[in-house]
């Protein structure tokens, strides 16, 4: 090849031109994106099952979830700055590896302690994988239409994988064992590997021009997993534990730290120019406050399907198919209109229609059938998750150059992270508050305890759409920028041959 071919070769590939090999790439970043998204909850209709087998006790069995969010929210902004400096298609690869080990590890366990090991390592490839995903869209896709329809279908992934999990969690559990609810990554993981190989652009890492920032690094990571693990422990010891305000006190101060550190170092692992632009500031705190809707959702249903309506794992996974299918259309329709008329319009729709959604379903009474209670609420939610999503993904990367995608995508998935975690704490105990309560002032009433449950949905359901209201000042203000300015592709795209 001469140089003015190999030129030629690395332009056209540079910008995204006429080659549908990124649109294979595009198959394969989203495959990896969605075994870590659905991960979080495939396991959830599993682990009694798991529990069963390998003898693990009631208070021990929170950890078949927790290692691995503990794990993989700590890790994230390390993981997005490693993708900066190695490169994010090997970072994506390193992942993708690591995972379909850690998988393998998980499922085959004999012991509770295999079994939670195996969860944290998911955990920790995971925090490589979903930061390299998101910034590899950025950089593979710089024409403005392209892009909003990748990112249309990057959105579809992450806001429908939890559901997905759900159904997939349910099916496998049912039908085959609950080990495969953790086996299954492992020959999508070496599938990707290969779609990687074959497709996804080969960038050339950003410079560095100092060392890296490990008090940092440290700091962060630490900081985000005592929060993390902070809630989880709210939702079982209360929220005035000791436990539970040691581990939130020494996690803000680790994050206090943290910030100070980002402000005086020459290389910092955040560089806090990415959260403090104002568009890119409202995408972060809109990614904070919609998990905890979101958990409303899944947490509750799930119970209420399973326990009140006594639905089978497989009944209860696919209750939920509507929701991704509903994402699927209007992340579509979301994709096409993002660059005619921005993502504020999309994201006040979305954050409109998903309060609307949880609001329908927080008239959920005993007695009440799935159709006209539940599948309008969830359609609801689904048809505002599609606009939100999509545009949010993409006003957390507006304007980020190049070299900073990977800690930008990385923050990102950490606002989500700690939002799922608070989510699950603060709904967890509450319903359970409100359920003992209704239990006691209502004693004489027939089916006490199924009436107690849907009362605790109902109000969990209602405080979700509290934080979807919450999301619309915040979006009214912050989302700002033109359609034009924000989908111009202003990042450097380079690759190597």
């Amino acid at each position: 090849m001469t140089a003015s071919q190999e030129a030629l070769d690395i332009d056209e590939r540079s910008t995204g031109a006429k080659d549908s090999r990124r649109w294979f790439a595009l198959g394969v970043i989203a495959m990896a994106q969605l075994m870590v998204v659905l991960d979080a909850t495939i396991v959830t209709i599993a682990m009694p099952f798991a529990q069963k087998d390998l003898h693990i006790s009631d208070g021990d069995k929170q950890w078949m979830l927790t290692a691995y969010t503990l794990i993989f929210g700590g890790l994230l902004l390390l993981g997005g700055r490693l993708a900066d400096y190695l490169g994010r298609r090997r970072i994506l690869m390193i992942g993708l590896v690591g995972f379909a080990g850690a998988s393998a590890l998980a499922g085959l366990a004999q012991s509770s302690t295999e079994l939670f090991a195996g969860r944290a390592l998911q955990g920790a490839f995971g925090a490589l994988l979903a930061p390299a995903a998101l910034s590899l869209v950025s950089v593979t896709f710089t024409e403005a239409k392209e892009r909003a329809r990748a990112f249309g279908v990057f959105a579809g992934v992450s806001a429908g994988g939890a559901a997905i999990g759900l159904i997939a969690g349910g099916a496998l559990t049912e039908f085959a064992n609950w080990r495969w609810s953790l086996l299954v990554n492992t020959p999508i993981a070496l599938l990707a590997l290969i779609g990687a190989f074959a497709f996804v652009i080969k960038d050339v890492p950003a410079p560095r021009t100092g060392g890296y920032d490990l008090p940092g690094a440290v700091t962060v990571t630490l900081g985000l997993i005592a929060i993390v693990y902070g809630f989880s422990r709210a939702a079982s010891d209360g929220w005035t534990a000791s436990t539970t305000l040691g581990l939130l006190i020494a996690g803000v101060a680790l994050l206090v730290a943290f910030v100070a550190i980002e402000r005086r170092s020459a290389n910092p692992l955040l560089p806090l120019r990415i959260p403090g632009e104002i568009n890119r500031g409202g995408s972060y705190l809109v990614a904070l406050l919609v998990p905890i809707a979101m958990f409303a959702m899944f947490l509750n249903l799930s119970f209420y399907l399973q326990i009140t309506q006594h639905y089978s794992a497989l009944k209860a996974g696919v209750s939920f198919l509507p929701f991704p299918a509903g994402i699927a259309i209007s992340a579509g329709v979301a994709s096409a209109l993002l660059p005619k008329i921005g993502p504020r319009p999309l994201m006040l729709a979305g954050s409109i229609l998903g309060a609307a959604g949880l609001l329908w379903l927080s008239r959920l009474e005993f007695g009440d059938s799935y159709a006209s209670s539940l599948l309008p609420a969830m359609l609801l939610i689904a048809l505002g998750m599609g606009g939100l999503f999509v545009s949010m993904q993409t006003t957390a990367l507006h304007q980020v150059e190049a070299e900073d995608s990977g800690v930008a995508s990385a923050l990102l998935n950490a606002a989500q992270q700690v939002g799922g975690s608070i989510g699950t704490a603060l709904l967890t105990t509450i319903s359970v508050q409100v359920a003992d309560r209704y239990a006691r002032n209502n004693p004489a009433v027939d089916h006490l305890m199924e009436r107690a449950a849907i009362h605790s949905y109902d109000i969990a359901f209602l405080i979700g759409a509290g934080f979807f209201l919450l999301c619309i000042p915040i979006v009214a203000f912050m989302i700002r920028d033109k359609p034009q300015n924000l989908l111009e592709g202003s990042e450097v795209v380079h690759v190597g041959v």
